[in-house]
């Protein structure tokens, strides 16, 4: 059994051991489930970015430039 202990602020280290059976590093995403008061740690599935989304593109707000007539008239600028 691998423990790691939680911190005041409910956060928690995964241990490397844990990291490399994931095959999880850095950036990646964790999957939870829970069952039968057990809860099962997976990594996530990556997800494709989508323009709209606004923590992958902070320019995405920008909606009243993104006509495309907008596009033509600056894509060689």
């Amino acid at each position: 059994m691998i423990i790691s202990k939680l911190t005041s602020k409910a956060q928690t280290t995964i241990p490397q051991s844990v990291r490399s059976a994931l095959g999880v590093s850095a950036g990646d995403e964790i999957a939870y489930v829970i069952e039968n008061g057990r809860v099962i740690l997976t990594k996530a599935p990556v997800r494709p970015t989508q323009k709209i989304d606004p923590w992958e593109n902070p320019f995405s707000t920008f909606w009243e430039w993104s006509s495309p007539e907008d596009n033509e008239g600056f894509e060689n600028l």
